[in-house]
């Protein structure tokens, strides 16, 4: 369709929210996203303001049969909240988070980012767990799942959300939760953006005290020592702790949060910084909203990123060396294994009540490849490929469609599983039988 046409669509639907195209001043500020691998040129950009507007929008790709990306915090892997001669529907003016701290809810917009409810949770000493990166939009993240420093605690993101207002692509909106559309609502739960445009999102919420993090860096040398010991202190953990590693060509980083009881801290997170000899460490009280943005520099806009991921049972010899060797061919020193603890009430739910697939999981792993020159482009992805394919061997069956950088049918039918996948692409069928939103880990309608 030509951009000309489209964009008379578009303007004809009489938007409150902005329309970009490729003449306006500003095209190329609005159709960057998160990973500066994807460098795509959409042919409009609906800068929603409203809920109408996006139904508008979606009404529009539908009748024209336009691609459409769906885009909250920018932050697709595959780069798939953009696309070539397309729509990008842009949520991030539909940014709001609404606390209501007697009832321990919270509302939230459909562009708004994790920082933004973290920090609208912390003025009322609540929570709602998330990832691990602020400037991640909620969406995307709750819909593949939601994993983080609080998830052994409280659950994923996905186990907290009691209700979505939804977009279709028929242009219905609609509310689902457990009373109203329940297929649906589990279909959102891990499902990915396949079914609609969720513009709003209701939580539970929980009260969270001070938390406790240590955090260490040890040579890369005794990282076999460390891994070791880490494994045996984090298999014995309470709920209440949460740990990750991240392990580099000169550097293996330890991370230990403790959310419970304040005296108890010492004696639980400590031991972690006394697994060899730390090079750098530091241990004491965080406010949750500076963890959450602990990473955000080393994860920051425009950088060119490959990840993939997986799920582990434990951090056996065999994964131990498996990680090692991965590191050992990094193509430079920001490239990475990072390992994040699982289990806890993340178990507490029964496998088949979402589409997420890894409930039974003790770790999550994920090789990160991170550089900046599309010189280096061909080496950085074959190396988190090779990387993740190695770790992928060793893994558990299933896997999470938010850090998956490639996409297509095998990666979905990879993440879900055969009984999975076909209860996603038959809920496919009723709400977007066309797969306008295909823009995603897609789930191809099945009658």
């Amino acid at each position: 369709m030509g951009g000309g046409l489209l964009d008379r669509e578009l303007s004809r639907a009489r938007m409150d929210g902005l329309i970009v195209d490729r003449d306006h001043a500003e095209y190329d500020k609005y159709r960057r996203i998160w990973n500066g691998l994807a460098d795509r040129r959409p042919t409009a950009i609906v800068r929603a303001r409203t809920v109408e507007d996006v139904r508008k929008t979606v009404r529009v790709a539908a009748d024209q049969g336009t691609l459409l990306a769906v885009r909250s915090g920018g932050h697709s892997l595959p780069g798939l909240s953009t696309c070539d001669d397309g729509i990008v529907l842009d949520l991030s003016l539909i940014n709001y988070v609404t606390v209501d701290a007697a009832a321990g809810v919270v509302e939230v917009g459909g562009g708004a980012l994790l920082g933004d409810l973290d920090k609208a949770g912390a003025h009322a000493g609540l929570v709602t767990p998330a990832g691990v990166v602020s400037h991640t939009g909620v969406a995307g993240l709750t819909l593949g799942g939601g994993m983080g420093w609080l998830s052994r605690r409280f659950g994923l993101t996905i186990d907290n959300l009691l209700g979505a207002e939804v977009v279709t692509a028929d242009g219905r909106l609609i509310w689902a939760s457990a009373d109203s559309e329940p297929d649906l609502f589990w279909g959102l739960r891990g499902g990915g953006g396949n079914f609609g445009v969720v513009t709003r999102f209701k939580f539970r919420m929980h009260p969270l005290g001070p938390i406790v993090v240590g955090s260490w860096t040890y040579s890369a040398n005794d990282y076999e020592a460390v891994l070791r010991g880490f494994q045996g202190l984090s298999s014995a953990a309470p709920r209440e702790l949460t740990t990750s590693f991240e392990l580099m060509s000169n550097e293996l980083a330890v991370t230990a949060c403790w959310s419970g009881a304040q005296e108890n801290a010492a004696a639980i997170v400590s031991p972690f910084g006394n697994l060899a000899s730390p090079v750098t460490g530091s241990f004491g009280n965080t406010a949750y909203v500076d963890l959450q943005k602990r990473s955000d520099e080393s994860d920051a806009w425009g950088q060119r990123h490959y990840s993939k991921g997986g799920f582990l049972d434990k951090i056996d010899d065999a994964a131990i060396r498996c990680i090692q060797s991965a590191v050992a061919s990094s193509p430079n020193a920001r490239s990475h294994i990072y390992v994040l603890q699982l289990g806890g009430t993340i178990g507490d739910v029964e496998e088949a009540a979402t589409p997420y697939s890894g409930r039974a999981a003790s770790y999550y792993w994920i090789a990160n490849a991170i550089w900046d020159e599309s010189s280096d482009d061909m080496r950085c992805i074959e190396w988190g490929r090779n990387s993740a394919k190695s770790l992928a061997a060793i893994s558990m069956q299933g896997n999470y469609v938010n850090e998956q950088a490639d996409f297509g049918k095998d990666v979905a039918f990879g993440a879900y599983g055969v009984e999975k996948y076909t209860r996603l692409a038959r809920l496919k069928a009723r709400y977007d039988p066309a797969n306008l939103f295909r823009l995603n880990q897609n789930i191809e309608p099945m009658p």
